[in-house]
C-alpha cells in the first residue's frame, strides 16, 4: 500500500525496531512499524580490540563486526575503527551499556545518537515531515521518502488536533476544584467530584476527539500524576496514550549547569502516539509558544515533546550530529580533546569576548540602532569556523569547503532571514505575523546558543580556539562598522557586541540611514539592518558610581511607540510582577513624549504614577501574588554557608516535606518579624498586614529611581524620599546630550 501523511511521533519498538505514527492526508491517524538496523564504532589498541571482538561476537542483536576507516573530525587522517552492526536500536542500547562497563578504555563513536536524529540522517524524515511510504499488509514500512524539507519557508503542516487540560488554580498553592478542558470544538469545566466523573469525561473526550497534542499546565509535576493516582484509586482506567499498549513514560528529574546557571528540570510525562506539552515545564514557551516549538522540532529533529522542554543547545547538538552523519563523519560519544596550552599573553590576546563600547550616559534624541543579523552565526559561516578547519584570518576563511558547524548553521541562518523578510510583507495585525514571529524566535535561540556551544567543553563539535575566533571576528566587524559610520559623519554613542547606536543632526527617518547601511554591509560582508529610530534613549550609569557607564543598562522609545528596556528591574526574573509593572508603566508614560518639552511633562506624570503606586502598597491594596519574589537555589541547601532569602524560604519548604533540588525556583514574600520570608508554595495564607512594606518600598524605589535617574534624581535620594516624604525632592528640567 502507498500512504501519504505527516510524521507525528516515532519511538523504539523492542520487537520490530521502530513505531511511527502519521496524520494522513485523509485525516486518519495511522500507526506503522519499521525495521531499523544501526551501527556504532570502537577505537583502541589492537589487544583491546581483539578482546572486544571476542566478547561481542555472538551477542544478541549483533549482525556483523568489521574493520573500517572513518573520518574523525578532530583527526587529520582517517582512523581505523571496529564497526558493530546491530539489528535494532534497542539491541544497540542494551549491548552498549554492557561493553562500556567492560571496556572503558576504548573510544566509541555513534553510540548515543537519538533515534530521531539517526532516522533523519538516513531517510531525511523529521517531525511533521510530509512523507510518502510503501508498506506491506502488516503495516511494516518497506520504503519512505520526505516530500518536503526542514528548510521550507511556509511548510505544509497537518491539521493538528490540540487538546488543552489545566487545573483552575496553581496546584502548588491550593488544591484545584476543577479542571478546564478545551479544544477547537468544545470547552468544559470538570469539577473534581468524589465519584471521579471527570475521569470518564476526559476519557470520552480523548476517545471522540483523538488529539495529537495534549497541552497542559503543571502536567508534569501535578496534573498527570494526580490523574494517574485518581484513576487507580477509583478503578476508572484513563488512556492518555494513543498507543494503548503503552503506559505513560516518566523521565527522571534532573539539575544541570548551563551558561553560568543551574537549571532544574522536573520529572516529565511523555506519551506514545500523541505528544504531551506542559506549558509550565517548557523552557522557551514564553518566547515562542506552540508554533515555535513545532518549528524547533522540525529543524532539530527532536521529538515535539523534547523540543518543548530542552534547551536550544540540545537542538544545535542534534543538528550538528545530522550534518556529521550526512558527511560520513564520526560522532564522538565522549569528547576527549582539551584546550591547547596558551601563555598569559596569548590568553589576553585571544580570550577577549565581544566588543563593548562605553555608552555616553544621558538622554539622546533621534538615535538609530543598527544591528547585525545574527552576527556570531554569520561570522562562523563567513569565516568557516569549525573545530576541524584551520582558524580564519579575522573574517577570511582558511578553506572554502564548509566545516560541520558552519554547514549546520548556514541553512538555519538563511531561513531566519527569509522569515523576517516574510514578516515585513504583512501588516502588523495579519494573523500570520504572530506565528511567523514565534517561528523566527525559535530559530533565533538556536542561532544564539550555537556560539556558546562552540566553546562548551562537552560539546561534540566544540573547540575553545574556534569560539575565540568568533569573538575576534565579531570585534573586527563592529570596528569596521564604526569606521564607516564616523566617516559618514555619524556620532557613535554606543556599541554592544552586535549593535551600534548612532545619531547625526537632521537624520531621523529610515531613508536617512539607507546609504550608511549599504556601505556597512559592503565593508563588513555581513548583513546589518536598521532596528529602529528612538525618539529618545537614556543610557544609565552604574548604581554605585554615576561617573561609570554601564553597557547594557538603558531604556528608550522608538518612533513607532515601542519601548525597549535592558538591564532594569522589569527585565529580571526575580523582580515581583507588580514592581516590574510599575516600572514599565512609568517608562510607558515617558514614551508618550515626542519632544524635550513634552518629556518634561511626562516625567512629572511618571512621578505622580509612582506616588500613587507607593500609596497603594502602603494601604495593603496590592494583591500578595503580585509581590512574590521568584528566587532560586543553585546548590543543595546544606552547601550554603550564608542564608539568603531564597535559601531561608527553601528551608521552610524542606521542613514541610517538599524536596528541594539545585536549580529549583523558590517563590517567597518578605514579611515582618521572624521568619523574615514566607515560602509561597507552602499553600498557606499570609495576612497582608504581615508583609514587610519597608522592604517592598525599597524595591519599588530602586525600580522607580532607575527610570527617573536620567532626569536628575539620584537613587539614594529617591530611596530616602520614598521612606520619608518630608525630604525635599526636585525633578530637574530634561536635558538632552
Amino acid at each position: 500500500m502507498t500512504f501519504r501523511g505527516w510524521l507525528l511521533d516515532l519511538y523504539l519498538n523492542r520487537q520490530e525496531g521502530l513505531t511511527l505514527w502519521f496524520i494522513g492526508e485523509d485525516d486518519r491517524r495511522v500507526c506503522f512499524r519499521q525495521t531499523f538496523p544501526v551501527t556504532f564504532y570502537a577505537v583502541g589498541q589492537k589487544e583491546q580490540l581483539r578482546a572486544f571482538w571476542k566478547y561481542v561476537s555472538g551477542k544478541p542483536g549483533v549482525l556483523s563486526l568489521s574493520r573500517k576507516q572513518k573520518q574523525d573530525v578532530f583527526a587529520a587522517d582517517p582512523v581505523d575503527v571496529m564497526q558493530i552492526d546491530m539489528d535494532s536500536p534497542a539491541s544497540q542500547v542494551s549491548l552498549f551499556h554492557d561493553i562500556e562497563a567492560n571496556f572503558p578504555d576504548l573510544t566509541y563513536y555513534d553510540a548515543d545518537i537519538s533515534i530521531g536524529t539517526r532516522y533523519m540522517a538516513r531517510h531525511g524524515i523529521f517531525p511533521l515531515a510530509l512523507c510518502e511510504l510503501e508498506a506491506d499488509e502488516n503495516q511494516v514500512i518497506q520504503s519512505i521518502r520526505a516530500l518536503n524539507t526542514r528548510w521550507d519557508l511556509m511548510p505544509n503542516l497537518p491539521p493538528l488536533r490540540i487538546f488543552e487540560l489545566q487545573p483552575d488554580c496553581d496546584p502548588t498553592r491550593a488544591m484545584p476544584g476543577s479542571l478546564l478542558m478545551r479544544t477547537d470544538r468544545f470547552a468544559r469545566s470538570l469539577p473534581l467530584d468524589p465519584a471521579g466523573d471527570y475521569l470518564r469525561q476526559i476519557n470520552e473526550a480523548l476517545a471522540s476527539y483523538d488529539p495529537d497534542i495534549f497541552v497542559t499546565d503543571w502536567g508534569d509535576i501535578w496534573l498527570i500524576p494526580f490523574l494517574d493516582a485518581q484513576s487507580e484509586e477509583k478503578g476508572i482506567p484513563l488512556q492518555l496514550n494513543r498507543d494503548t499498549a503503552r503506559p505513560v513514560r516518566w523521565q527522571k528529574e534532573t539539575s544541570y549547569f548551563s551558561y553560568g546557571h543551574i537549571i532544574y528540570r522536573p520529572e516529565e510525562a511523555h506519551l506514545f502516539g500523541r505528544c504531551h506539552v506542559d506549558r509550565k515545564s517548557s523552557m522557551m514557551w514564553s518566547d515562542y509558544s506552540l508554533a515555535g516549538t513545532l518549528e524547533m522540532a522540525r529543524i532539530t529533529t527532536l521529538s515535539i515533546e523534547k523540543a518543548a522542554r530542552v534547551s536550544p543547545g540540545q537542538g544545535i547538538s542534534a543538528m550538528q550530529v545530522i550534518t556529521a552523519l550526512e558527511k560520513d563523519v564520526l560522532v564522538p560519544y565522549q569528547k576527549r580533546q582539551v584546550e591547547a596550552f596558551k601563555s598569559g599573553m596569548q590568553l589576553i590576546q585571544s580570550d577577549r569576548g565581544g566588543m563593548v563600547y562605553q555608552p555616553k550616559v544621558g538622554l539622546h534624541m533621534d538615535v538609530a540602532q543598527v544591528d547585525f543579523v545574527s552576527m556570531y552565526p554569520a561570522v562562523i559561516i563567513k569565516g568557516n569556523i569549525s573545530p576541524e578547519v584551520p582558524l580564519p584570518n579575522l573574517l577570511e576563511p582558511a578553506r572554502e569547503e564548509l566545516g560541520v558547524v558552519p554547514l549546520t548553521l548556514k541553512p538555519l541562518y538563511e531561513k531566519r532571514v527569509e522569515i523576517k523578510k516574510k514578516i515585513r510583507q504583512y501588516p502588523p495585525d495579519h494573523p500570520l505575523v504572530g506565528t511567523l514571529k514565534e517561528r523566527a524566535n525559535a530559530l533565533k535561540w538556536l542561532l544564539v546558543v550555537c556560539f556558546g556551544f562552540l566553546g562548551y567543553k562537552n560539546a561534540r563539535y566544540g573547540r575553545i580556539e574556534a569560539h575565540e575566533a568568533v569573538t575576534k571576528g565579531g570585534r573586527e566587524v563592529l570596528l569596521r562598522a564604526k569606521e564607516v559610520a564616523e566617516s559618514e559623519g555619524f556620532e557613535v554613542l554606543h556599541m554592544y557586541v552586535d549593535a551600534l547606536w548612532i545619531k547625526k543632526k537632521g537624520c531621523n527617518r529610515p531613508e536617512h540611514f539607507t546609504d550608511l547601511i549599504r556601505k556597512i554591509n559592503l565593508h563588513t560582508g555581513l548583513t546589518i539592518n536598521l532596528d529602529g529610530i528612538y525618539r529618545w534613549v537614556a543610557f544609565l550609569p552604574s548604581k554605585t558610581d554615576a561617573r561609570i557607564p554601564i553597557a547594557n543598562r538603558y531604556f528608550g522609545v522608538f518612533q513607532s511607540g515601542e519601548i525597549k528596556i535592558r538591564g532594569l528591574e522589569a527585565r529580571r526574573r526575580d523582580t515581583p510582577r507588580w514592581i516590574a509593572a510599575v516600572q514599565q508603566q512609568m517608562i510607558a508614560l515617558l514614551g508618550q513624549a515626542r519632544s524635550s518639552a513634552e518629556l518634561t511633562d511626562c516625567v512629572h506624570e511618571a512621578f505622580r504614577f509612582y506616588c500613587r503606586a507607593l500609596r497603594k502598597l502602603e494601604e495593603n491594596l496590592v494583591p500578595l501574588d503580585q509581590l512574590v519574589v521568584n528566587g532560586k537555589v543553585s546548590y543543595a541547601l546544606e552547601a550554603y554557608k550564608a542564608s539568603t532569602p531564597s535559601v531561608r524560604a527553601a528551608r521552610q519548604m524542606e521542613a514541610a516535606g517538599i524536596p528541594i533540588k539545585p536549580g529549583m525556583r523558590i517563590r517567597f514574600l518578605y514579611r515582618e518579624g521572624e521568619p523574615d520570608v514566607f515560602a509561597w508554595d507552602l499553600g498557606k495564607a499570609l495576612n497582608p498586614r504581615e508583609v514587610n512594606k519597608a522592604k517592598y518600598i525599597e524595591l519599588l524605589a530602586k525600580a522607580g529611581s532607575a527610570v527617573l535617574a536620567p532626569f536628575g534624581i539620584s537613587e539614594t535620594l529617591f530611596r530616602e524620599w520614598s521612606q520619608n516624604r518630608s525630604i525635599q525632592l526636585n525633578i530637574n528640567h530634561v536635558l538632552f546630550e
